[in-house]
């Protein structure tokens, strides 16, 4: 029996994709048809890398690279005599990666038309396995406070994972290359403060006890999960973003898929992401004055 979701015919909607939680090829379509309005503005105009799953979560692949172009799915070369990166062009685009069997969406730090001037920065706070949530939050609170101190709106999203994503949005930045040395100052600074607590080394045999402040995320190519995307885990977990209110109260993998379509009904808690005007350009140079 043929389905369609917000238009998009759905093939082998029956397929369960996610085995131990028993959903479905088509509850996943439903899920991003629920939440694509709120999803695009992070996804509009931005390359993506998306985690497919043709059968379960048991088999997927990641694709940054685009099959074919449509009126879901536009490329973009980022580097000339490159294969193309993809983008969706609208909201619908989100059901019909869904459709084509995505998971994840994972978004870049910059947008088109300015590919080279990122805007987006992320800090992936990934604890050790033995580490206590409480001591997690504690961490996520200290990188907020530095980050207070230095005068820059932060965000909170659930990994879907271990961890939380601090999200800090800009308005205009002056490269990857400072980008990412100003992301990586903030981890490095932090874990000056609190040794015990964080690291910024990358091995995962030194982080015992510690919080890894992945500050890797805001290279060009990198890519950071997106705000209410999926994860391909058992538990249907969602990165969904949080009000800092929210931090003592939600998990970093509590918010699953049928949670996430309660909590969209209730007040958007980024609301503001896309009218903040911080410059990282302007940052720098009030720095160096």
């Amino acid at each position: 029996m043929e389905k369609f979701v917000g238009g998009i015919k759905i093939s082998h909607p029956e397929r369960v994709v996610y085995k131990n939680d028993s959903l479905t090829k088509l509850e996943i379509a439903k899920y991003y048809d629920k939440v694509k309005e709120r999803m695009f503005p992070y996804l509009k105009n931005r390359p993506i890398s998306v985690l497919r799953a043709h059968n379960d979560i048991g088999q997927v692949f990641f694709k940054k690279h685009p099959n074919d172009i449509s009126k879901f799915v536009k490329p973009v070369v980022i580097e000339s005599g490159e294969e193309p990166y993809f983008y969706l062009p609208n909201a619908d685009a989100v059901v019909y990666q869904a459709q084509l069997g995505t998971i994840e969406f994972h978004i870049w730090a910059s947008s088109l038309p300015k590919i080279e001037q990122p805007d987006i920065m992320t800090f992936d706070l990934d604890p050790d396995q033995n580490l206590c949530l409480d001591k997690l939050r504690e961490g996520v609170r200290q990188l907020k406070n530095l980050l207070d101190q230095l005068k820059l709106k932060a965000f909170l999203k659930t990994s879907g994972g271990k961890g939380y994503h601090i999200i800090v949005p800009f308005s205009s930045s002056s490269g990857y290359q400072d980008f990412s040395a100003f992301a990586r100052g903030v981890a490095e600074l932090l874990e000056r403060q609190n040794p015990k607590l964080f690291t910024t080394n990358i091995r995962k045999n030194e982080r015992n006890g510690k919080i890894f402040i992945d500050f890797l995320r805001n290279k060009k190519g990198a890519t950071c999960v997106c705000p209410y995307s999926l994860r391909a885990r058992d538990g249907a977990s969602v990165s969904f973003p949080l009000s800092w209110n929210e931090l003592d109260k939600v998990a970093p993998n509590e918010i699953t898929m049928a949670k996430a379509i309660e909590k969209i009904k209730n007040k958007d808690p980024w609301q503001e992401f896309f009218k903040v005007k911080q410059s990282l350009s302007a940052f720098a140079q009030s720095e160096k004055g």
